[in-house]
């Protein structure tokens, strides 16, 4: 009986508890209604509405033509108030309201759209969003004339919610170049560079937070955004196109993992095509990284760096193109290191080098001259402008490296081992900037790649060629460099590149790539140079890394790309074709047939038999001719004191003469002009010295009646 009475009473408490704290909640309730109503009310609605920013629209991106190539085109979001529209209206228009919505989506039933949206009117709702769904602005036309929509703002209900979104007319070409920039206001490419000019100024407009998100209240303190500027590449789209194109398909043909090629204009440094394609999967290629300008393409350069390497050389030593370094048989320990050629091409001229691009070559040519003080050929490159990024106008631009002997890493081979192009690294850009520089007769400009910043049509800053570097080096000097890379696509390891339009200069490159800090069977393949030769325009850089079919040369992977651009850009530019000389029908102009000797002679014999002669070098006494369409170009033939002249294609007594003049013994064999000489030019005239010549008449080695070869001793006049 005792234990029932506990229990009672302990309910009873319970329940009095349960009461009290009842009662204790009603009370609340009632004071914060009745007494604090209005300032909670008045904190509801400062967090009820507030202020949000209005986006700027983006300003265009545009080629060199004005072509958008990037722009921001206007989407929207659809929303609706459905306490606003009359009884009467929304009655009249909610049933052919929700078919138009269900045929236009797609996703749900007109019953449900017309469910949704008068549970959202009986609940007072004000904003209700029908579709996440993006429309365009075509589509927000047509939706406005809709039942209850058409309406009006005011009566209608209608929200469209305006959203920029970036569109690019050409898809993916130059996707990398023109960039990003996200939410976070990180980004790459011209997107990202220009994102202070493009981003324009944004607005701000009240909102009220409703369930399901935010409805703009337009009560006209809203601030409008300001629209950014646009920009105006020196992008060619049709170049650009191109450029893609053959990168991508000898990336395909070849296996390889990534390539880049820029294609710039000589004088003005503007870039007219620039493609970075990186393997996606097998056969596939898109832009990721930009190779071309970035750290993701800083490498070692390889061959095409021998250019700056001839450059230190000739501008610091008398050589001249025709002396000669014995290359041996292909592999020669130099510096404390081997250097190796793909064969052996014993003793040849400092063209040769060249165009052979003998490792050997250059690699002893270096090492002799600069041993003594190897910071004087680092001081070289400082000079010529490698050292140092070239301010490209993009973000991004990688910082090259040139090794010094104040560097910990520095050592006995790494003089030899720069002269080829490792032990340092380079951006695609930065070869492509020295390349340019000769090409530009030794001033080096800033490569461009947006050339004005305009609103409309009006132009408000515009960027103009900057210099560099005003002189490279010597007039004499770019004369040679000039006259060996002519030479790699006339005799070495570019022939193909030949083209009976238009001559191309430059220099092959393949790079042995380092993985885990070995030289491994990897290759960087590149090709810049270039064209017109004689009266250059553009100039161009194809890289093609890692490919892993047969081809492992520049001069087989790269260099086709560059000719299929080159052929294009000489094609469309019809500013850089040789004028085609009018003649009368049927007469075709006669030139003498001449070949080499004395200047003075043969400008007199030019002038008598009215052909126009034109010295190149007007104080050389031997020159070379050059027969073109109207006229014949004299060319110097070099001829130093206690070297072996270069006799080939002169009459025998310019020959003797010549030859005689150095103290040569001459054995002469034939009759007409010298076809070949026993001692190739340039070799040093030791004494008691014989030289054999053997002449020919038109092409065609004769010999006196008697058999015997023609011997003659020359004398100095």
């Amino acid at each position: 009986m005792n234990i029932k009475r506990s229990i009672v009473t302990r309910v009873r408490v319970a329940f009095l508890a349960i009461c009290l704290f009842a009662f204790a909640i009603i009370y609340k309730v009632g004071y914060i209604q009745l007494k604090d109503g209005d300032r909670w009310r008045e904190i509801a609605n400062e967090k009820r509405f507030h202020y949000q920013p209005v986006y700027a629209t983006r300003g265009n991106i545009y080629s060199n033509d004005d072509r958008i190539m990037a722009t921001s085109l206007p989407f929207y979001r659809v929303a609706f108030d459905p306490t606003i529209s009359p009884d009467d209206v929304f009655a009249k228009g909610i049933d052919s309201l929700s078919i138009q919505l269900s045929r236009f989506y797609g996703d749900h039933s007109p019953e449900y759209y017309k469910r949704k949206i008068k549970n959202a009117r009986s609940a007072g709702r004000k904003y209700v969003r029908l579709n996440s769904r993006l429309i365009n602005y075509q589509d927000k036309k047509m939706m406005a004339k809709w039942p209850v929509f058409r309406a009006g703002k005011n009566r209608g209900g209608v929200i469209f919610e305006k959203l920029d979104r970036r569109f690019l007319p050409f898809g993916s070409l130059a996707k990398r170049t023109i960039g990003f920039i996200n939410e976070d206001r990180n980004g790459a490419g011209l997107e990202f560079s220009f994102n202070r000019h493009l981003a324009g100024k944004d607005g701000e407009a009240l909102y009220e937070r409703m369930a399901g998100g935010n409805k703009p209240i337009n009560d006209g303190t809203e601030v409008k955004p300001m629209p950014g500027f646009d920009i105006q590449t020196t992008i060619d789209i049709n170049l650009q196109d191109v450029a893609e194109n053959a990168l991508r398909h000898a990336l395909t043909i070849n296996d390889a993992a990534h390539g880049c090629v820029i294609l710039m204009e000589v004088s003005t440094g503007h870039i007219k095509a620039i493609a970075n394609l990186g393997r996606q999967s097998e056969g596939v290629y898109a832009e990721d990284y930009n190779y071309a300008v970035g750290n993701q393409g800083r490498t070692e350069p390889g061959s095409t760096f021998k250019l700056a390497s001839m450059m230190a050389l000739l501008e610091e030593t008398d050589l001249q193109l025709n002396d000669t370094v014995d290359t041996g048989v292909g592999s020669e320990r130099i510096g404390g290191a081997v250097k190796t050629d793909t064969r052996g091409y014993g003793k040849i001229t400092l063209q040769q080098v060249f165009e052979k691009s003998s490792n050997v070559g250059v690699a002893k040519l270096i090492q002799q001259t600069f041993e003594s003080n190897p910071q004087k050929y680092v001081d070289y490159l400082h000079k010529f402008g490698l050292h140092q990024p070239l301010g490209f106008q993009m973000n991004g631009e990688a910082v090259p490296y040139i090794k010094s002997p104040k560097d910990r890493s520095w050592s006995r081979p790494s003089l030899s081992t720069m002269a080829i192009g490792y032990e340092m690294k380079l951006s695609p850009l930065q070869t492509l900037a020295f390349y340019n520089a000769v090409a530009n007769n030794g001033v080096k400009v800033q490569p461009m790649i947006v050339k004005s910043i305009k609103r409309a049509d009006q132009v408000l800053e515009s960027f103009d060629t900057k210099v560099l570097i005003p002189k490279i080096c010597s007039d004499e000097t770019l004369v040679q460099l000039k006259t060996m890379m002519e030479g790699v696509v006339e005799n070495g390891t570019a022939k193909h590149l030949k083209s009976k339009d238009y001559k191309v200069a430059g220099k092959t490159g393949t790079a042995r790539k380092v993985i885990n800090g070995q030289y491994t069977r990897r290759y960087s393949t590149s090709f810049v140079g270039y064209f017109p030769a004689d009266r250059p325009k553009y100039s161009c850089i194809v890289i093609i890394d890692n490919p892993q079919k047969n081809a492992q040369y520049g001069g087989d992977v790269a260099a086709p790309v560059f000719r299929e651009l080159a052929a294009k850009a000489y094609a469309q530019d019809l500013a850089i074709h040789a004028p085609m000389a009018r003649r009368p029908v049927g007469i075709a102009p006669k030139l003498p047939v001449l070949h080499a000797g004395n200047q003075e002679e043969l400008t007199i014999l030019c002038n008598k038999l009215g052909v126009s002669a034109h010295p190149m070098s007007p104080e050389e006494d031997w020159v070379r001719v050059d027969t073109q369409k109207q006229s014949v170009a004299l060319k110097p033939v070099p001829v130093k004191m206690g070297r072996v002249p270069d006799v080939t294609d002169m009459t025998l007594k310019d020959a003797l003469f010549l030859l005689g003049n150095h103290g040569i013994k001459v054995r002469a064999i034939g009759l007409g002009r010298v076809e070949s000489q026993s001692i190739p030019p340039g070799e040093p005239v030791a004494k008691g010295t014989t030289i054999t010549i053997t002449l020919t008449t038109h092409g065609a080695t004769r010999k006196p009646a008697t058999g015997t070869p023609v011997t003659a001793i020359a004398r100095a006049y």
